[in-house]
C-alpha cells in the first residue's frame, strides 16, 4: 500500500471510485443508523463516507494485522461518527458484540479465499437485522464468464499469488446471500469494470 503526501496510507483504486460509490450509499442508506465495513485498508472509504453522511455511525474494521494502518488515516479524519477501527477477521465464528444497519465491503471478496467468503456471508447475515442492507463492491463473473479481458487478467493475476482468491461467480456469492435470507435489490454497473451489489435482509 502506498502513502500519500501526508504520509497517511494510500490507495489509488479508493481514490478513484469512492465518488462513485457514494452516490449508491445515499441512495440507500438513510441517517440515523451504524454502517459495518469489512476490509477497510488504508481508511480511505472510511473517512470520506463518514464525512460525506454525517448522520451514519461507520464502524471501520480490519485484520488484526492491518488494523493499525486503517487507524492512521481515520484517527487523522477525527470525525464524531468515525470510531477508531475493530479488529475483525470474517473467519472468527462470532463477530462480536455487533448488530448494524448495513454491512459495506470493497474489493475484498476476490482476495480473500473461498472459505472466507462464505464465513463472511454468514457473519454478514449474522449481524443485519431485517431491512439491513448488505453491499459489495467489486468485480465479478456472470456464467462463469469474466465480463472484460482487463478482469480475466486481473483474475489470472491473482491466482499466481494465491489460487484460492480470484473473481467470484455472481451466482454464487448470490446464493451464498439468498442462505442468509438476503434478497438482491440492485446490481449497479460500475466504473473501472466493477459493480455494486445490494441485497436486503428479509427476516
Amino acid at each position: 500500500m502506498a502513502s500519500s503526501p501526508d504520509g497517511l496510507p494510500f490507495s489509488q483504486a479508493s481514490e478513484n471510485n469512492k465518488g462513485y460509490i457514494l452516490e449508491i450509499l445515499q441512495r440507500h442508506l438513510t441517517p440515523p443508523g451504524k454502517i459495518l465495513e469489512i476490509g477497510s485498508g488504508s481508511g480511505q472509504h472510511a473517512a470520506f463516507f463518514a464525512e460525506s453522511l454525517p448522520g451514519l455511525h461507520w464502524q471501520a474494521s480490519e485484520t488484526a494485522a492491518m488494523v493499525d494502518t486503517s487507524a492512521l488515516r481515520i484517527s487523522a479524519a477525527d470525525l464524531p461518527n468515525l470510531p477508531a477501527p475493530i479488529a475483525l477477521d470474517v473467519n472468527q465464528p462470532d463477530w462480536g458484540p455487533v448488530a448494524v444497519d448495513a454491512v459495506f465491503t470493497s474489493n475484498t471478496l476476490h482476495i480473500i479465499d473461498t472459505a472466507s467468503v462464505e464465513n463472511f456471508f454468514l457473519g454478514a447475515g449474522r449481524c443485519l437485522a431485517a431491512g439491513g442492507l448488505l453491499l459489495i463492491y467489486g468485480p465479478f463473473k456472470y456464467g462463469g464468464e469474466f465480463t472484460t479481458q482487463s478482469n480475466a487478467s486481473f483474475d489470472g493475476w491473482l491466482k499466481e499469488r494465491d489460487p484460492r482468491s480470484g473473481l467470484r461467480d455472481f451466482e454464487w456469492v448470490d446464493e451464498l446471500a439468498s442462505a442468509q435470507d438476503l434478497l438482491l435489490v440492485e446490481d449497479n454497473a460500475m466504473p473501472a469494470n466493477n459493480q455494486l451489489l445490494v441485497w436486503r435482509k428479509q427476516s
